[in-house]
């Protein structure tokens, strides 16, 4: 039987790196596989669909999987994951100490649907207490000028979003011209050493580790969307690539954990990574549905309450039926 040929864009992720290489097949598969930044990925296939799968925002892979005419299904692969306390960057000025200081505050971010947002907010309006009315909401580019949302997006009544153009945000929270960003990387003010900023949570992952034994919430920031079309033609297709992708992660979490053949040069990374496995109850970056039931749960209710989702979805809604299967061995 002839493979059938997909191609795939993506960041250059150690947990993919078998399956890219090949050293890891999956069953019936050829993948042409591209290494792009992830907003060219997001771009590109939201604006064109150029690619059969891509790595995708996973609050941006909510607007599209939620539309009426929905052509995208996800693979309950996970490309990026991380906690996001430490995305809060205050300006000393505005005088905020806690999440309650930020009523009535400005607070910028690079585009509403920008997956670390979506969860910083959801966690502010539904466990803080300061709602999304609460706050005048601020849109601009990071730290360049001229970033444009890519998906639509319903703002919720009273809301206030205003876009700036022409600055980014590490420009106007320097200048005191907005309060606070909620920024997936720290901003070129931040990092640079500028006087008047400074992390909001410097104790951000005491909370995060908090948090997740609270929770059971492992914040999702992209996934991979497939085009539906593939899926309806070829319906084996979702469980031999969630298999492969299963097998290449396990492979690059085993090179964590053995110091003897990490590739990364780095001291005590292998003691760091069995801390993480043994808190993460064996699997520090778990795939599949039930694996992050808490966390799919989370996103589809913030990105509907925000105005990203078209619908609150289930889980079960945006996968393959076929990644649900059981396999018992």
């Amino acid at each position: 039987m002839s493979l059938l040929n997909l191609s795939i864009a993506t960041t250059d992720y150690d947990h993919f790196r078998d399956i890219r290489s090949g050293v890891v097949k999956p069953e019936g598969i050829d993948l042409n596989w591209l290494n792009l930044g992830h907003h060219e990925c997001f771009a590109r296939f939201t604006a064109n669909r150029e690619f059969d799968l891509a790595e995708l925002s996973f609050a941006k892979f909510a607007t599209q999987v939620t539309r009426a005419d929905s052509d995208i299904i996800g693979l309950p692969v996970i490309c990026s994951r991380l906690f996001r306390f430490s995305s809060f960057y205050v300006n000393k000025k505005s005088k905020i100490r806690t999440v309650e200081d930020l009523a009535g505050k400005k607070i910028g971010s690079p585009e509403w649907a920008h997956s670390a947002a979506v969860y910083m907010r959801g966690w502010m309006h539904n466990e803080m207490g300061v709602k999304l009315t609460d706050v005048h909401w601020y849109q601009a580019g990071a730290n360049s000028a001229g970033r444009e949302e890519k998906v639509e997006i319903s703002l919720p009544e009273g809301v206030r979003l205003t876009r700036v153009a022409d600055k980014s945000l590490s420009q106007l929270l320097a200048a005191g011209e907005i309060d606070c960003a909620i920024i997936a990387r720290p901003p070129t003010c931040f990092l640079e050493g500028h006087p008047d900023v400074t992390r909001l949570f410097p104790n951000y992952q005491e909370m995060e580790e908090e948090y997740f034994q609270r929770t059971r919430v492992w914040p999702i920031m992209h996934i991979i969307a497939m085009k539906k079309s593939i899926l309806e033609n070829h319906p084996w297709v979702a469980r031999n690539l969630f298999n492969a992708f299963l097998e290449s992660k396990r492979r690059s979490i085993e090179r964590l954990l053995d110091p003897a053949v990490s590739r990364y040069p780095l001291p005590w990374l292998a003691t760091y990574a069995r801390k993480m496995r043994d808190m993460f109850d064996n699997d520090p970056f778990p795939y599949g549905i039930e694996e992050n039931r808490p966390t799919w749960e989370q996103m589809a209710l913030y990105t509907h309450q925000q105005g990203i989702a078209h619908r609150q979805f289930k889980p079960e809604e945006i996968f393959p039926a076929g990644i649900m299967t059981k396999v018992i061995i």
